[in-house]
């Protein structure tokens, strides 16, 4: 029986929040630990990490934002329901509340979607192979109908739909942040349907939530991927291919003021968590265990 052939893409999220975030995120990928990046084209060091992505050739898809920061379209910038009192996105849970009170304009969520693919492609000279979202926001209520239509319209095939097989069984994750995973997932599941409708396309499976920051180490990337690797095989054909997306945040930690997407760097890109993930990528245990299982590291470009 062959082997199945399993395509791993490992996305660094966040490219383009700060110089230390770029800069660990080449390193990453240069050492061969990461294959695939998202940019956040409003983050503050956005057209520095695009350059980067064209001299080391660093296959780079987009990071869409709707909850950090500033938006990239001028007519959002000021009066718009995507903002709060400060004149900024209304941050990662205070967008879910807005959604769920019927304050946000999806007609604005659609503009501004249009206005970061447009940004993407001026920044990089082309549309992004992939498309994802900043906190999981494109698999919201409502938004992941415009999401869906944005990426139709512009022709993006590929995105992440963050359903991660054995979740519930990470009983070190602490409860506030499995609550928040737990929401993630269901409206994942309510996203699969629309997605598809539009023609849109995702990895197999996709693993991330388990192993970020803290929670990262060479044993917890490992279990993820081989309980990955034996789903895949109960699913594929023989002699059949599979995909799995991991996504990472490597980086240096930030240091203020520089970095953030308008309002200054968050604390878990000034955390050591980062770095951790940085340093837990590149160990070259991870690769070898890619090489014994037959894994190919590649970017959705390449499916």
């Amino acid at each position: 029986l062959r082997m199945l052939q399993v395509k791993l893409i490992v996305t660094g999220d966040d490219f383009g929040y700060c110089p230390r975030r770029n800069q660990g995120i080449v390193d990453c990928f240069l050492a061969g630990a990461i294959s695939n990046v998202s940019l956040l084209v409003n983050g503050s060091a956005a057209a520095d990490a695009a350059k980067l992505a064209r001299r080391y050739n660093i296959p780079i898809g987009l990071h869409a934002n709707l909850s950090e920061g500033s938006p990239v379209c001028e007519v959002l910038k000021t009066n718009s329901s995507l903002l709060n009192q400060d004149g900024f996105f209304h941050g990662k849970m205070g967008f879910r509340t807005a959604l769920s009170k019927g304050l946000l304009k999806m007609s604005e969520v659609k503009q501004e979607l249009k206005a970061q693919v447009e940004l993407f492609h001026e920044l990089t000279g082309h549309l992004p192979p992939h498309m994802d979202g900043h906190q999981h926001v494109h698999v919201l209520p409502e938004v992941r109908h415009v999401f869906a239509e944005v990426l139709e319209e512009y022709g993006i095939k590929y995105t992440r739909v963050p359903i991660e097989p054995g979740l519930h069984n990470c009983d070190w994750i602490p409860p506030s942040l499995m609550d928040f995973y737990l929401g993630v997932e269901e409206d994942s599941f309510n996203t699969v349907d629309v997605f598809t409708k539009h023609g849109i396309r995702w990895a197999d499976i996709y693993i991330g939530l388990s192993t970020m920051g803290r929670n990262m180490s060479v044993s917890s990337v490992r279990s993820a991927i081989d309980s990955a690797v034996l789903q895949l095989r109960a699913r594929a054909a023989p002699g059949g291919a599979g995909t799995i997306e991991l996504m990472v945040h490597p980086g240096y930690p930030s240091v203020p003021p520089a970095g953030g997407c308008g309002e200054g760097p968050d604390d878990f890109s000034q955390s050591w968590e980062r770095l951790h993930e940085l340093q837990t990528l590149i160990k070259p245990e991870l690769q070898s265990h890619y090489k014994s299982r037959n894994i190919q590291l590649c970017s959705f470009k390449d499916l």
